[in-house]
């Protein structure tokens, strides 16, 4: 039958009914019992303690019987269990091995300076001097010097003629490096802690070897941005993946950000409302300083970069409303200086030119810089012109779209790279017309790219299909080195850690990724800037000779031709490659077969 509440209230009153029905009976019997006899002992014990109740009926009811839906067992899906371990830390073993132990043996030994005679004291200078004058003219010292002689001019012979310390294997560890195949590793993974994810526009690494990472955070698409969307921007401890080092709190989201190479805690970042504010890591989550909005950029400031200063505060900025802005970080009120991006040379803002990236060397001109332009053209400046059209010294033409990145060359001033819409291009600062050498165009858009700093010819672009390319232009020049798939999203910002065996990726789920560069890819290589400066000379003396052919010119050096010239050129290349080959041939040879 179906017990439902009702019947079951029945039930509870019908066996309380019962109980006391009993509980009288038995009070009836011992008052029956106390007139014939006395009681010794009695015994009590609670009902809740004589275990399982009984029941008050002779047969078993069933109270629901719900049979099986044979519908619901078609439904019915069987999971295997599995245990899966999450580690957020690093894995870590521990290792026992026990070795010989090595016997140890002292001994001395009792040593006559010079090995003189016992009655020859060798402190005594006139004792020493009267013994050599009486070996000296002994004759069995003579004939012994006579023919030991023969032996000795033998022996000095032969190391005139060979080098005994010559050291034959001095570049076996660097012949080992080289052919090291190229390689990377996946380090730690750095998430953006905010529920909406927004792109990593900047990556900067703490200077002097630091370990910290600054990370910029943007959602660029204003048009799909979200209300709630958060305004802080980190400082990630790279040995610490879980929460950042240092939140930086904003009024408006970063872009941009740079360390000062001279100051280990002092950032300088562009925000989206044209702002620049300084920060102090040691001193909170909010900037020490920032520009007024009347006194700043107009559009959104895509790139910030410090300048060498005896005071070490100086800085400058780009952004697209067609300006670059000087700041000096003690006072940041108004700009130092200002420069307008308009070619006409006119200082016009409605004809500028947007700057999104930005590249100065101090090794070069210390006034001069290039920017990189959203319209795709390099715009060559000097500061210390004294009129607009001085200042604007020219422009290098090439990319078809926004030039995302530019950075001059570590070791080589006079060149630098570019990175935008399919490729990447590398520049000569004398030929203006066209790039010396460019990657071939790709499947996908390049959005960063940065050379190494240690190795001249290695440089890094990374890709909207999650693709880091790593490029080695003296090994190969029309396909990467090495094509790492880091992330499924794209890849929006790159940048490498100074000692060169580490770089970071910023992608646009908010994920920064820090890889390891083996030791293939980031220690330097024999030779290896002599021959890339060779082929840079190379590659500049081709590009002028085409120029002055197409320019209709007769000769480009002394009386010789165009065609002759080009000839010339391959022809250098050429032996250039065949006796580096056959370097290391015979340097591969001597180490197998010394």
């Amino acid at each position: 039958m179906l017990l439902t509440s009702r019947t079951f209230g029945e039930a509870v009153l019908c066996l309380c009914a019962k109980a006391k029905e009993f509980i009288k009976v038995g009070r009836t019997c011992r008052g029956d019992l106390d007139n014939r006899m006395d009681i010794l002992h009695e015994y009590v014990k609670l009902r809740s303690e004589f275990g399982r109740q009984c029941l008050f009926s002779d047969r078993q009811e069933l109270l629901v019987d719900v049979p099986p839906n044979p519908k619901l067992a078609s439904q019915f899906v069987i999971k295997e269990t599995r245990d899966l371990g999450v580690q957020g830390c690093w894995e870590m073993s521990e290792h026992e091995v026990n070795t010989k132990r090595f016997e140890y043996d002292n001994q001395g030994i009792n040593h006559v300076e010079g090995g003189w005679p016992k009655d020859i004291n060798h402190l005594e200078m006139e004792q020493t001097i009267r013994f050599r004058k009486k070996v000296e003219k002994d004759e069995i010292y003579m004939n012994s010097v006579m023919v030991l002689g023969t032996v000795i001019g033998q022996c000095v012979g032969q190391n005139n003629a060979v080098d005994i310390y010559q050291e034959y294997f001095r570049d076996e560890d660097m012949l080992d490096e080289v052919q090291e195949a190229p390689s990377v590793k996946v380090a730690n993974v750095y998430r953006d802690p905010h529920h909406v994810k927004r792109h990593v526009t900047c990556l900067s690494w703490q200077p002097n070897g630091g370990n910290h990472l600054a990370a910029a955070y943007c959602y660029l698409q204003t048009d799909k941005a979200h209300l709630g969307m958060s305004q802080e921007s980190y400082i990630w401890d790279i040995e610490n993946p879980t929460q950042p080092y240092v939140t930086l709190h904003s009024t408006s989201q970063l872009i941009c950000l740079d360390y000062n190479p001279d100051d280990m805690h002092s950032i300088f970042s562009g925000c989206v409302n044209g702002q620049i504010a300084l920060w102090d890591a040691r001193n909170g989550k909010s900037p020490a300083a920032r520009t007024p909005l009347e006194g700043c950029h107009t559009d959104p400031v895509y790139k910030i970069v410090w300048l060498p200063s005896p005071t070490g505060t100086e800085a400058f900025s780009a952004s697209t409303d067609g300006q670059i802005l000087w700041w000096d970080s003690r006072q940041l009120s108004q700009p130092t200086d200002r420069l307008v991006l308009d070619l006409s040379r006119k200082e016009n803002l409605e004809t500028a030119l947007g700057a999104i990236s930005l590249a100065y060397d101090q090794s070069t001109q210390p006034d001069t810089f290039l920017a990189g332009t959203e319209q795709g053209a390099v715009v060559y400046c000097d500061r210390a012109g004294k009129s607009a059209g001085e200042k604007i010294v020219c422009t290098y033409d090439g990319h078809h779209g926004p030039v995302y990145a530019i950075q001059r060359s570590p070791f080589f001033s006079q060149n630098f790279l570019t990175v935008g819409d399919w490729g990447a291009r590398i520049w000569s600062q004398d030929v203006k017309e066209t790039a010396v050498m460019w990657t071939r165009h790709q499947a996908d858009y390049l959005t960063d790219g940065c050379w190494s700093p240690v190795r001249p010819s290695v440089f890094f672009t990374v890709k909207m299909d999650g693709v880091l390319d790593i490029w080695d232009i003296l090994f190969k020049q029309n396909d990467p080195t090495l094509s790492v798939k880091v992330r499924d999203e794209a890849l929006s910002s790159i940048n490498v850690h100074q000692g060169g065996s580490r770089l970071a990726c910023g992608s646009q789920e908010g994920i920064a990724t820090l890889i390891e560069i083996k030791s293939g890819l980031s220690s330097p290589q024999h030779n290896e800037q002599e021959l890339l400066g060779e082929m840079l000379e190379r590659e500049t003396k081709r590009e002028k000779v085409l120029r002055a052919q197409r320019g209709g010119d007769d000769g480009a050096d002394g009386e010789a031709g165009p065609k002759e010239l080009v000839l010339r050129s391959e022809h250098d290349f050429h032996n250039v490659m065949e006796s580096e080959q056959r370097r290391k041939q015979w340097e591969s040879r001597q180490r197998h077969y010394p």
